[in-house]
């Protein structure tokens, strides 16, 4: 049976003594490229070499056979200020064909800034022809809670994660407020004409009730899309997203203020999605990805989230869209993990997130080097 939602301080001790997935004699790990400044997200080519971005405002790329990462031309100015900057970065599913690259990042200055998404054609040098796709209508003047993670849905759709911008936490119960959403829009920019309908003067909203979401991922085998928040103090969520959802932020929450004080005296209400699993204590998720890779096969269908607080990562085994454990993975390297990218090479990949940070690549044991 499927384990329901519940506290990470009494069950995680639970859930690490009754998983069955690999220990940590089966991989090993090596180190792609080092030097990296506060790196953020990474993707691969076809051709093996990654794309990487750092927050600093650099969009890098990093060759297949490893070493030092080359700054790319044509990418924009960025607000670089508290957790402001550059953030994900996405290859269009017609990449082959089209050469497409999307990047979200803070765009602005102090007294007016949020989240954009640009698209560029990768070139030689750089990239070509940029274009705005994306500028969240509503505007802030805090340099927090910007979200930024990005996700292409097998229909060739876009989803984008906004930010409650910190300080306007209660914009995300406003439909009509871009901020502390996830926006769907088509590849261009455009808006579907099947959105769910949230809001008339934001048909770009998608889901509400979203306080600052840093990883998102599709599960291609069954097509749910995974969606995961950081709490306050406490109250981090894995949500399962379905359109038109509201799941619930600030109107209910397992977390406190930073203060101490509650946010909410709720936890639940009538028409606010419950979280598929939540922590208390908080772990601070960054980064999450679905594993398809044929190189763990033990793995195949797991998420995997980046745990800042606790220098991890977790490992979430799932079972028709539960889940069923958790345990934590790579402590050993004893970094803050930003971003977790399952390749299409078949690897996991991970970027440390310091300004010495590292990609490193999750490698089976008995793969020959």
């Amino acid at each position: 049976m499927a384990l329901q939602p519940f506290r990470r301080l009494a069950g995680s001790l639970l859930l690490a003594c009754i998983s069955t997935v690999a220990s940590a004699a089966d991989y090993r790990l090596e180190t792609v490229s080092e030097g990296l400044t506060f790196p953020w997200s990474v993707v691969q080519l076809p051709d093996g070499d990654f794309l990487v971005s750092e927050r600093g405002g650099r969009l890098l790329r990093v060759p297949s056979s490893g070493g030092e990462g080359r700054a790319l031309a044509g990418t924009p100015p960025t607000y670089v200020a508290g957790q402001g900057g550059y953030f994900d970065v996405r290859l269009h599913p017609d990449y082959p064909d089209n050469h497409l690259v999307y990047l979200s990042f803070a765009e602005g200055d102090p007294g007016d800034n949020g989240t954009a998404v640009i698209r560029g054609v990768l070139g030689s040098a750089g990239l070509e022809q940029v274009e705005q796709v994306l500028r969240v209508a509503d505007r802030k003047d805090t340099p927090q809670h910007y979200a930024g993670r990005m996700l292409f849905l097998p229909d060739g759709s876009l989803l984008v994660v906004t930010g409650d911008g910190f300080d306007y936490r209660e914009a995300a119960q406003d439909r009509d407020s871009e901020l502390g959403k996830v926006l769907r829009i088509l590849d261009d920019g455009g808006t579907p004409q099947d959105n769910p309908g949230v809001s008339s003067s934001r048909p770009k909203v998608w889901t509400m009730g979203h306080r600052n979401a840093q990883g998102l991922a599709l599960d291609a085998d069954t097509g749910r899309v995974y969606l995961h928040e950081h709490g306050p103090r406490g109250g981090d969520e894995l949500n399962e997203l379905e359109p038109g959802n509201n799941y619930g932020w600030p109107v209910i929450t397992y977390g406190i203020d930073y203060s101490g004080a509650y946010v909410s005296p709720y936890t639940e209400l009538q028409g606010m999605v419950q979280p598929l699993y939540y922590w208390v204590p908080s772990i601070a998720p960054s980064g999450m990805a679905w594993y398809g890779g044929d190189k763990f096969p033990e793995w195949h269908g797991d998420l995997f989230i980046g745990a800042l607080v606790d220098r991890e990562v977790r490992h979430l085994q799932l079972s028709d869209g539960k889940v069923v454990s958790e345990r934590p993975l790579f402590s050993e390297l004893g970094e803050r993990i930003r971003d977790v990218y399952s390749a299409p090479d078949g690897y996991l990949y991970l970027l440390t997130d310091s300004e010495a940070g590292k990609l490193i690549r999750v490698v089976p044991v008995n793969e020959p080097r």
